[in-house]
């Protein structure tokens, strides 16, 4: 015969049940706060986004967004520094740069650096987007069919840096294309990727890839995120890999399954100020 569970019992369960509830309820309120916060205009000007928010055609953005995410690690000044020396090379065209680039113009490249990437890499990546445009027509159309089969953006980015590296596994550039396969939470691409499909009207996004839905994209993590997506108890593991990012996907679907990665704004810009101060 099975126990009947005291009044006692009833109550504490029950309270327990509340009290999880106004705890999660009070967690995305905070969260919202802080997205309203970060995610307006104010936010692009000290950031690497800033410089992509200079074009309005739709391969300029890709492109030029594409490298500067990938650029984007170590003290944003810096990155929007080596941004300005890309746009100089690149005549303020990133598409008609691309487009027309031939190894006969590597001396262009020569005096570009930003951190381990270099004129090397600079160059593999403007002549493999110059293919990527020539089969696909844009990034949108690589990256949206696997984004239709699965949850997250994991299979989109493994197969956009199988197609990105082609035959040419071996070379230094692909330290910089991530790998999710290995463990790695992509960060960078998954910026970019939030650049491109969230849309709203906050103007920090570009919201200019229709065939991708918000609900799939994947919350760029890094330490500052990370930090804050801990001391919100959304996130429990420790090290920032994919397995983290999943993780985190699961918790912001709960706050926003249409919109999750909104977050990212009140997460990053959490982590910033905590950084800061």
């Amino acid at each position: 015969m099975k126990a009947i569970p005291s009044c006692i019992q009833v109550f504490t369960k029950g309270y327990e049940k509340n009290n999880i509830f106004f705890m999660k309820q009070e967690t995305k309120e905070k969260l919202d706060y802080f997205v309203e916060k970060y995610n307006n205009s104010t936010f692009i000007k000290p950031d690497p986004i800033g410089l992509v928010h200079r074009f309005s055609e739709q391969k300029d953005i890709e492109i030029f967004g594409l490298i500067i995410a990938t650029l984007s690690w170590g003290n944003r000044k810096s990155i929007i520094k080596s941004g300005e020396n890309l746009l100089k090379i690149m005549d303020n065209e990133p598409f008609k740069f691309v487009k027309n680039f031939n190894e006969n113009e590597l001396n262009l490249l020569n005096d570009f650096k930003h951190r381990t990437f270099n004129a090397f890499d600079l160059q593999f990546f403007i002549l493999r987007l110059q293919k990527i445009y020539k089969r696909f027509g844009s990034l949108e159309e690589l990256f949206a069919p696997d984004f239709k089969k699965n949850k997250n953006s994991f299979e989109a980015i493994v197969n956009f840096r199988k197609e990105f590296l082609g035959e040419h596994h071996e070379i230094r550039t692909k330290k910089h294309v991530a790998n999710p396969i290995k463990g790695s939470a992509a960060k960078r691409i998954n910026m970019f990727l939030r650049w491109m499909v969230r849309k709203d009207d906050k103007g920090v996004d570009f919201g200019i890839w229709n065939k991708i839905s918000p609900s799939k994209l994947s919350c760029p993590l890094d330490i500052h995120s990370g930090r804050s997506a801990r001391e919100f108890n959304l996130l429990k593991r420790e090290q920032n890999d994919w397995k983290a990012v999943e993780e985190l996907d699961i918790s912001l679907r709960k706050l926003d399954y249409e919109d999750p990665v909104k977050y990212d704004f009140a997460l990053f810009g959490m982590g910033i100020e905590s950084k800061e101060f």
